[in-house]
């Protein structure tokens, strides 16, 4: 078991990249599908399915490189964990890598990107920084 599921997921996706791989497999969960679908409509990852094996539920995440074989996704990044949370205001979500990258937060109203939740006027938990 995991004690950090979304670092986990961070992970999982930073290694698939790292060694080039077209597609990663991370156990399941609500949090990291809505976390797949911000990264889909953010334009940094092809997209994801679910999977069922052996009983349990498994994201396939598709990875996204541009033509030279780099990917799009430059850095992942945990700014809140089990043992520090985050919290920020509405007014107080920092731009992230001067604008090119998103900060995903969980507000009230689910999981936001930064650029929605000002929109929105809602704070949270900043759970990771993606450029």
């Amino acid at each position: 078991m995991h004690t950090d599921p979304i670092a986990d997921y961070l992970t999982r996706v930073r290694n698939g990249i790292m060694a080039g791989h077209d597609a990663v497999v991370v156990p399941a969960s609500k949090m990291k599908e809505r976390l797949s679908a911000i990264l889909k409509q953010e334009g940094y990852i092809h997209g994801y399915k679910s999977v069922e094996h052996d009983g349990r539920d498994y994201l396939v995440v598709n990875l996204k490189y541009v033509k030279n074989g780099e990917s799009v996704i430059h850095g992942l990044k945990r700014i809140s964990s089990p043992g520090l949370r985050i919290y920020v205001g509405a007014q107080e979500i920092a731009d992230v890598n001067g604008g090119l990258g998103i900060a995903i937060l969980t507000t009230p109203k689910g999981l936001l990107t930064g650029k929605d939740a000002r929109k929105q006027n809602v704070g949270g938990e900043v759970l990771a920084h993606v450029w």
